[in-house]
C-alpha cells in the first residue's frame, strides 16, 4: 500500500508543529484524559482534515461517520477494542443493539458502511440489528453487496416507547442517519437510549456553534504548546437569513469573506507564505459535500450564475440553505499518485481507530474534495497513529500521529457542543412547558 506524502517538502511552521506535538505527547495525553474524564465524549465521529504545509486543521466533523468501509482492514481489532469502550459507558449491560441507517438502498457503498459498522459490534460482543425507516420495506429485506457483505434491512416497531423490530428488543438504539430532514416521529420521546443523541442531528446542528467551541479548544490546546493557534484552526464567521436563488442576504456573505481574507492574508504574511488566500462557503448544516464553493474575493458572491446560486441554494433531500458558514480555506498539498488528497480520521469513543485520504483526480488544491467522483484510500498506518517515532522527526507515523491528535481535538469540541446544544434545549423545554401568567 502507498504511502501518502506531501508534494512538497516539509516547511517550517508544521515541521515545527509536528516537533512540538511529538515532544509534548505526555502532556497532551494526561490534558487529553483529564478532559476525557470532565466530558461525555461522542459515540463515534469522523474529522476531515486539510495539511498545507503550514497549516494542519479540522475542516468538518460528522458525528454520524458513513465510510468505515474505507478505512484499513488491518485495524479492525482497533476499532472492536474501542467498541468495547463505547457501549460499557453507554449501556454497561448492552447485549443487543438496534442500528438505524440513512435511508439508502441503491448506495451501496453506504451499505458496505453499515455492514462493517455490524461487523464491528458483532464481534465486540453485541447482538446487532438494522432497523430502517423506510416506509417501502415492511419485512426484512437482504441486500447483497459487491465486496461480498450483506445486510438485512428490517422495518422498525415502536412498542411501550421503545424501538425494535421483529422478536428483537434492543437496549440501545444507535444512529446512523444524520436527521438531516428533521427528528421523524417514530424517534421522538423514547425510554430507551439513543446515541448519538438526538440533538446531534443536522435538524438542530450547527457547524458555525462546533467551530465556536473548537476555538474554545484550539485556544486552550495551543497555550499547552506554546503555538500560535492559527496553526490548527481555521477562521470562521457565520451568516444566517440567506437565499442564494433570490440574491438575499448576499452583503453580509460577501463582507464576512473579505474579512476573513484579510485576517488570513495577514497571517500569511507573518509566515511567510506566498499562496493566495481563499475562503470556502458552505451551508452551516449538512453533510454529502452538499453547498460548498471557493471563493476568493467577497464580490464573487454577486457573480454566481444561475447554476451556481441553485447548488448553494439545497443541500441533502433537496433542503433549502438559510444559514452559511464562511470559513478560511486550508490548502492541501497531500496527494496520491499526482491527485489531490485530504485526510479524514475515524474515532469510536475517545479512540482513533483509524482514517483513510478522500482523493479527487479532477479537483484543486483550494477545493473541497467531497464531491462525485472522488475515491478512498486507507492511511497505510506503520504502526497506529497513536505511535510516532521521536528520533525521526519526519517519519510517516509523526504525521498521523499530528492528524490523531488535531483529529480527537475536534472530538473534543464536539463534545463541548453536544453539551451546550442540550442545556439550550433543556432551557427551551422548560421555557415552553412554563405557563404564562398574566398581569392581574
Amino acid at each position: 500500500m502507498s504511502i501518502p506524502h506531501l508534494s512538497t517538502a516539509l516547511r517550517g511552521p508544521l515541521l515545527d508543529l509536528e516537533n512540538r506535538i511529538i515532544n509534548a505527547m505526555p502532556d497532551i495525553e494526561h490534558w487529553l484524559r483529564k478532559k476525557w474524564r470532565d466530558h461525555t465524549i461522542p459515540f463515534y465521529c469522523s474529522v476531515d482534515l486539510r495539511n498545507s504545509g503550514f497549516k494542519l486543521a479540522p475542516v468538518d466533523t460528522n458525528l454520524f461517520p458513513g465510510g468505515f468501509n474505507n478505512l484499513n482492514p488491518d485495524f479492525t481489532p482497533l476499532c472492536i477494542q474501542a467498541m468495547m469502550s463505547a457501549i460499557e459507558k453507554i449501556c454497561p449491560d448492552a447485549h443487543s443493539l438496534l442500528l438505524i441507517p440513512e435511508n439508502h438502498t441503491r448506495n451501496t457503498f453506504y451499505l458496505q458502511n453499515i455492514a462493517t459498522l455490524q461487523g464491528i459490534m458483532q464481534q465486540a460482543g453485541l447482538n446487532v440489528r438494522i432497523g430502517t425507516l423506510l416506509p417501502e420495506i415492511s419485512v426484512a429485506t437482504k441486500l447483497n453487496l459487491p465486496d461480498g457483505q450483506s445486510v438485512t434491512l428490517e422495518p422498525v416497531i415502536r412498542k411501550n416507547g421503545q424501538l425494535g423490530v421483529q422478536g428483537f428488543e434492543p437496549c440501545a438504539v444507535l444512529l446512523n442517519n444524520d436527521l438531516s430532514t428533521g427528528v421523524p416521529p417514530i424517534l421522538q420521546d423514547l425510554n430507551q437510549i439513543v446515541i448519538p443523541p438526538l440533538h446531534a442531528g443536522w435538524s438542530t446542528r450547527r457547524k458555525s456553534r462546533h467551530f465556536a467551541a473548537y476555538d474554545q479548544i484550539a485556544e486552550e490546546f495551543s497555550t499547552l504548546l506554546g503555538i500560535d493557534p492559527w496553526l490548527i484552526n481555521p477562521f470562521f464567521t457565520a451568516c444566517g437569513q440567506i437565499n442564494f436563488r433570490d440574491k438575499q442576504g448576499e452583503d453580509c456573505v460577501a463582507k464576512a469573506i473579505n474579512q476573513i481574507l484579510d485576517k488570513t492574508r495577514e497571517k500569511y504574511h507573518q509566515y511567510g507564505v506566498k499562496e493566495d488566500p481563499f475562503v470556502i462557503v458552505k451551508a452551516d448544516s449538512g453533510t454529502y459535500g452538499m453547498g460548498i464553493m471557493t471563493v476568493k474575493d467577497g464580490s464573487d458572491i454577486y457573480n454566481l450564475n444561475r447554476k451556481q446560486r441553485n447548488k448553494m441554494a439545497v443541500v441533502k433531500e433537496g433542503l433549502p440553505v438559510s444559514n452559511v458558514l464562511v470559513q478560511e480555506g486550508v490548502y492541501t498539498f497531500e496527494n496520491i499518485n499526482q491527485a489531490v488528497a485530504e485526510p479524514v480520521v475515524y474515532m469510536i469513543d475517545r479512540y482513533v481507530v483509524g482514517g483513510f485520504y478522500r482523493v479527487h483526480t479532477g479537483r484543486g488544491i483550494d477545493e473541497n474534495l467531497n464531491a462525485p467522483g472522488m475515491h478512498f484510500v486507507p492511511l497505510a498506518f506503520e504502526t497506529t497513529c497513536l505511535e510516532p517515532d521521536t528520533n525521526r522527526p519526519n517519519s510517516i507515523p509523526n504525521r498521523f500521529y499530528s492528524y490523531g491528535v488535531v483529529a480527537r481535538l475536534a472530538l473534543l469540541a464536539a463534545a463541548l457542543e453536544l453539551e451546550k446544544d442540550h442545556v439550550e434545549l433543556e432551557l427551551k423545554q422548560d421555557y415552553l412547558k412554563t405557563p404564562e401568567v398574566l398581569p392581574t
